[in-house]
Order: C-alpha cells, then structure tokens, then sequence
C-alpha cells in the first residue's frame, strides 16, 4: 500500500513534464508533415517543369515543320498551294499536319484511344469465346484443339505479353546463373578457368543472342507448326542479361567471411547445409544486386528482341507504330515509352521488396 502511495505521488510529480512531451510530440508531427509535403511539392513543381519544356519544345518543332510544309509548297506550286496548305494545317485536319514531336495532350490522348482500343476488342474476345463455347467443347470432348480467337493484339495485351517474356527470361537466368556462380564462387580454380568465357560472353549483343537462338530453336522446332517467337524470346532475354547475376554470385560466395567457413568446418556441415545455411544467406545481397541489374537488362533487352522475333508485344508494337507513320503514331510510341519506363521502375521496386524480405540487412539496396 505503501508503495502505491509512492508510485501515485511520483506520477502526479511528473505531470508537469506532460505539455512538454505533447510539445514535442506536435513539433516532431508537424516536422514530419511539412518533410512530407515539401518532398511532394518538389516532385510536383518537377513533374510541372518536365511538362512545361515538353509542350514548349513540341510546339517549336511543330511551327518549325508547318513552316517548311508552307514554304515547301510555296517554292514548288506557288501561293495559292501555300494558303490551302496554311489553312489545311490550321485547321486540324490529320492529312496535312506535321508529324513531329507530340505534346503531352496528344500522348493523353492516345492513351485513352489505347485503352478504349483494349476495351472494344476484350467485347470482340468475349463474344467469341460465347458464340464459340459449343463448338470448343466438343472439340475438346473429341481430344482436339478448342478455336482460339486469331485477331489483333491491342496495347495491353501486348503490355501483358511482354511482362511475361521478361519474366520467363529473369527465370531462365536464375536457373542458369545461381548456381553456376555459386561452383565457381566456390572453387578459385573454376573461377580462373570460367573467367575466359565469362569475359567474352558478357558484352555480346542481344542481337546476336537472338540470332544464335534462332538458329537453334528453329532446328529443334523443325516440322512442328506451333509459333516459336515466345521461345526465341525469353531464351533470348535471358541468355543476355544473366552475366550479372552470375558475375555478382560467384563474387558474393567468393566473399563470405572464412570465419563463416571455419565454423562449419566445425559443425561438421556437409556441402549442401553449408552453401544453404551459411554461403548463400552471407551471399544475398550480392546476389540480389546482380539480380535487380539482370531484370532491369532484361527489360531493356526485350524490345529488341521482340522487335526481331516478332514477338506480339511492346517492342513490336513500337516497331509497327513507327513503320505505321500515321499521324497519331508518334504519340503511340511516347505513351508505350513511358509504359515501358514505368514496369521497369515497378520491377526494379518489387525486386528490392523481395531482397528486404529474404535479407537479413533491411537496409540493402536503394
């Protein structure tokens, strides 16, 4: 009883310590608040600024070529070609306008038709699945193939196409360069007779992996009719942008503390517990560096890659929109840069995410 009398008259002493505390506590808030909102306001006035200069030099480079078109027809079939040619560019009219730089308004806009595009062939996709559900399933009774629909791709499909070669291909270099590194991290000889190849290999160009590739899927795929570009694709990709995962592996298990080593020497631990218990947890960081680099080189790489193998995704979307010349194609290719600018950040943020979770040090990787 005694006790709680003190405890109460100790508490009842320190209240006056209370409106200090909530003091600090509103100032540390409002120091936080106001952090937050100057980092937004910077990345907004950024964005702003990025937009300003675009639509400024997209408008310079479109007077700049409305005036040739002008003198052009000037030059060539006199003033009255040149005032309908002034008056067909005024007035907004597709056939005649300067196929320059887009603004951003115009990349907004082809955004929306993309997705409007998407939408109208999802109703197409799923009338045909309806009108063709009968049909399929008596083909599949029968041990044949259901009748898939064969028309156009739109934007987002193309978008989901090539999400999954990347991803098949980040699969094909992790199987593939793991475990490599982890022989050749382990053994200072191996390393010194892999560094040849691995030195040369490295820097090849994924067009030339595409073209070694094609070679040999298409001798192995010999006679069968089903499309290899998908195949061709992410063996491809993956090929090109592994060296860094194996590079960063061998490296990383190369590394790890030989205090690590002797004590599981100690333990008596045999070969898989100590690479799995000791060398690959020491190793991850390294490992998920080169495997955040391989991802972001595998995307990079995809467009490319697509665009040789004409695979139906955004590398050939871009090819075809550029070969398309209409005049909203440009803005096309703009909207399908940032998309692609975009995933590659998403993907680059979900391999740190994955890295935090499976890493002992959570603060690894910026």
């Amino acid at each position: 009883m005694k006790q709680e009398i003190t405890l109460e008259k100790e508490s009842q002493g320190l209240t006056f310590l209370k409106p200090l505390a909530a003091l600090f506590k509103a100032k540390f808030e409002k120091d936080v608040v106001l952090k937050s909102f100057k980092k937004t306001g910077i990345t907004l006035v950024s964005i702003l600024l990025f937009l300003g200069l675009w639509h400024l030099g997209s408008k310079a480079l479109y007077n700049k070529e409305a005036t040739y078109k002008i003198e052009k027809a000037l030059s060539e079939q006199g003033q009255e070609a040149a005032d309908a040619e002034r008056a067909c560019i005024a007035s907004g009219d597709s056939s005649c306008q300067p196929n320059t730089l887009p603004s951003p308004t115009q990349v907004w806009a082809s955004f929306q038709s993309l997705i409007a595009d998407h939408q109208l062939i999802k109703a197409k996709k799923e009338a045909f699945a309806t009108k063709m559900a009968a049909t399929n399933e008596k083909l599949i009774a029968q041990g044949k193939d259901a009748i898939i629909y064969t028309g156009r791709a739109s934007f987002v499909d193309t978008v989901l196409t090539s999400i999954k070669t990347v991803f098949a291909g980040f699969l094909l270099a992790l199987i593939i360069a793991v475990p490599i590194g982890i022989v050749i991290g382990l053994s200072p000889s191996l390393r010194s007779a892999f560094n040849w190849f691995i030195q040369i290999f490295k820097p090849v160009s994924p067009v030339v992996w595409y073209l070694l590739v094609f070679m040999i899927v298409k001798t192995l795929y010999i006679g069968a009719s089903s499309d290899n570009a998908f195949v061709i694709s992410f063996i491809s990709v993956g090929l090109c942008a592994m060296w860094a995962t194996l590079v960063n592996t061998a490296m990383g298990v190369a590394s790890v503390d030989k205090d690590y080593i002797n004590v599981a020497k100690v333990l008596k631990l045999g070969t898989f517990q100590k690479v799995f218990k000791v060398i690959l947890p020491s190793s991850l960081p390294l490992i998920f560096t080169g495997l955040r680099i391989t991802l972001s080189v595998a995307w990079m790489v995809l467009i490319a890659i697509e665009l040789l193998a004409q695979s139906p995704g955004l590398g050939l979307f871009v090819w075809e929109e550029f070969q398309n010349g209409a005049n909203d194609s440009n803005a096309k290719i703009i909207v399908a840069m940032f998309v692609i600018g975009i995933i590659g950040f998403l993907l680059d943020r979900l391999m740190l995410m994955v890295q935090q979770m499976v890493s002992f040090n959570k603060n690894e990787g910026i």
